[in-house]
This record gives structure tokens, sequence and C-alpha cells, in this order.
């Protein structure tokens, strides 16, 4: 018999409800059928943690005296931008300091960025706020120098544009040379495979079609609890699915926003990957309810059951060329090791499972605890329906003609 969010939340609420992990949900499902997870099983907590570039953070100082319209900001030399308001930056996870030599000395260490000033604003660091304005008779201060700690700031929150990817690439090289990637140190000749997903906790794995995630979905976020705000940015519905309907690549993505008083470094860190820049590594989770029997099968779906694509990053992927050398599943994967092209191939993982296997049971706990309800999403983000896809950067001459 279906169920609704609201009933689920009464059982919440009450401290009657019956709570998986989607790892946990694999093994009862094979065991007791999905008719029996159906009536039983009230919610399953999924969890995620790994580097997510797109992300950043809304800060809000206050007005010192006399006032400054700050037009230009930075966080212990990380540059901030202040072309929003009088005292707002915004900060990125991937942005560097002014003098960081980046890759002028290859490989780049990049050792500290936009990711460690959130990370050292959530441990509760000091951090040195330097500011400069062009000044106005209302905003007459020309220079600020002043540290910050986040618990006199108004406001602190992340605003990442696209976190959570359902699905991603396996990297892979196929050169004569090393190469320095976002995912990682990739090996010629097929020397590794290094890849990025929860698998079978990861949250849009466990919910496809985007049924109940959706905007206004209440969520783990660092830490502390979180919003689905929006679709991400390259939100791509109409991706390659299986029979199951797991995208067999990268597909749909999350804009997200929380507040960073809330959340604690065990789940947000900053990012120093070497050759290719900063970014921040975030723990996520989503707790999907089961609705129906449909929602039951969807979040059963286990490692062996979910395949990625492998992808040249040698010279397919930065030359945007199509080319999938072949699929693999995470089962397979998290092994340890694979076979490509007839080749025992090792591989490593950017993400960490065992953190997000925590963070599916911290979630867990929260909700047996009656301490997280679920909300019911206000809008639904486009789905498979939509026919939206992810479009590549179109050149273009002046005038809109294609070059």
């Amino acid at each position: 018999m279906a169920k609704t969010i609201q009933e689920i939340n009464e059982k919440i609420r009450a401290k009657r409800a019956c709570i998986f992990t989607a790892e946990e949900i694999v093994g009862y499902v094979k065991e007791n059928g999905l008719k029996k997870a159906e009536a039983e099983v009230d919610v399953v907590t999924t969890g995620t943690f790994g580097p997510m570039c797109s992300s950043g953070a809304f800060l809000n100082f206050g007005h010192p005296s006399p006032r400054i319209k700050i037009q230009k900001a930075w966080l212990n030399d990380v540059f901030a931008y202040g072309g929003i308001a009088a005292c707002d930056v915004y900060i990125g996870a991937t942005e560097i300091p002014d003098d960081d030599p980046a890759n002028k000395i290859h490989p780049g260490r990049f050792r500290y960025g936009g990711g460690h000033v959130i990370e050292d604003l959530i441990a509760g660091e000091d951090v040195f706020l330097r500011a400069t304005s062009y000044g106005t008779d209302c905003y007459p201060r020309k220079r600020l120098e002043s540290y910050i700690n986040i618990k006199d700031l108004n406001q602190a929150f992340l605003v990442n544009p696209r976190n959570g990817y359902q699905n991603y690439n396996v990297a892979v090289n196929t050169s004569d040379k090393v190469i320095y990637t976002y995912l990682g140190i990739l090996q010629p000749h097929l020397g590794n495979a290094n890849y990025c997903s929860a698998g079978q906790l990861s949250p849009l794995l466990n919910d496809p079609y985007y049924r109940t995630i959706g905007i206004g979905t209440r969520i783990f976020l660092g830490g502390g609890a979180g919003l689905v705000t929006w679709q991400g940015t390259q939100h791509n519905p109409t991706a390659e699915r299986g029979e199951n309907g797991v995208p067999m690549e990268g597909a749909g993505t999350l804009c997200v926003t929380g507040d960073m008083k809330q959340m604690n470094t065990r789940y947000i860190r900053g990012v120093s990957m070497l050759g290719y820049g900063v970014s921040l590594a975030l723990g996520m989770g989503v707790p999907i309810p089961i609705l129906d029997e449909e929602m039951a099968r969807f979040v059963s779906v286990s490692d062996a059951e979910i395949y990625a694509p492998v992808v040249d990053y040698s010279s397919a992927y930065p030359n945007l060329e199509p080319g999938i050398i072949t699929r693999l599943n995470y089962r397979d994967l998290r092994s340890g090791s694979v076979t490509i092209e007839g080749k025992t191939v090792p591989t490593a993982a950017l993400s960490s499972y065992s953190l997000a296997r925590e963070i599916s049971e911290v979630l867990k706990s929260w909700i047996e605890q009656g301490k997280f309800l679920l909300s019911e999403k206000v809008e639904s983000i486009p789905g498979v329906e939509s026919g939206q896809t992810f479009k590549p950067f179109i050149m273009r001459e002046k005038g809109g003609e294609q070059s």
C-alpha cells in the first residue's frame, strides 16, 4: 500500500519509523523481497563524501564604522567576490591566492584555497579579511583589515551550484606521460583508474528519476541540515540509462544550501590536488521515503548494478571528444583492480565510502530520534520527460554565427 511523506513523518515523530541505510536495504530486499520492503520500510538514508568543486559560501560581515562598500576582498589572501552588496561576499571553493604559483612550476602544489578558507571558518579559526573600495558618500571607508570568526558573522552559508553528481566518469590515461587531473594523478599506459562515487550509497543513484528528491528536499549537508534549492548546473537527466533506470554516465546534479554554523569539519574539508588546484570535500546525505514498491526497488540497487563510463583523460576528455573505452560497475571498481582492454588496472576512489556510510548512519540516527523530519519537495527538478540535456559550449562569431 502506498504511503505519504506526511504519514511517514507521523511515524518519525512517534519514533516508530523503520529506517535502513542504502547499504543495509540491499541485503534486506534480497532476503525479504520488494513487497515486504515496501510495507515495512519507511525511509532509506543515503550518503556521499568527496570533492565537489562547484561549491562556495556567502558571508555577511556586518558594517564597520565608518561603513565600507566592499569592491574587492581577500580571506587569508584568497580572493572573495564582492560585487553583491556592501558587506556580502562569496568565496568559491576552487579560488587560489593571488601569489600562488599555480602550475608555473609543474605540478603545482596548491596548498591553500577557497575550500580551505571554508574549512577554517567552520573549524572556528580566525580568518584575515582584507577589503578595498572606491568609497562613496554613504560608504566612505576605502580599506578594511580585520580578523573574522564565524561566530561573529551575521550569516555564513554554503550555496553550492553543483553537488551530488548522479554517477561519474572513471578516469584513465592512455598516453606516454603522467597527467594531473581533478580525478587525481593518472599513470601512463592505463597505469591506474580513478573514480569518485559512493555507488550504492549515493543519493541520486537511489532515486534515479528524482521522484522524491527535488526543490525543498531536506538533506544532511556538511554535518548539519540543508536543502536542495534547484537543479544543479550541468543537470543532464536524459543521459543514457540502464534497464534498471540508473544512469550509465554523469546525469543529474543538485544545487544545495546549508548553514555553515551547523556544520563540522569531519564532513567538510579543503582539498589540495597536485597539478590541478584546490577543491572542497563535502559530505551530503539524502533521506528517501519508501512511498511504494517502485521506490523500494530503486533504493535496493547494488554496486554490481551501477555502471560508470571509463574515459581517457589524456585525450578524449580534455578535447571534448566522444569515446567511452568501456563501462565498469562499482563492485569491481571497489575491489581494487579491474580489467581494461585485457590489462589488470589498479583502482582508487577520490570519494570516501566509509564516510558516505557514516553519513547515512548519522542521518538514520537523526530520523530514528525524531530530530529530522522529511520534507515534501515543493517542485520537481527536470526529469527524463523534460528532454533537458547538458550542452557543451558552442564557439560563435559575433552576431551568432557558429565558428
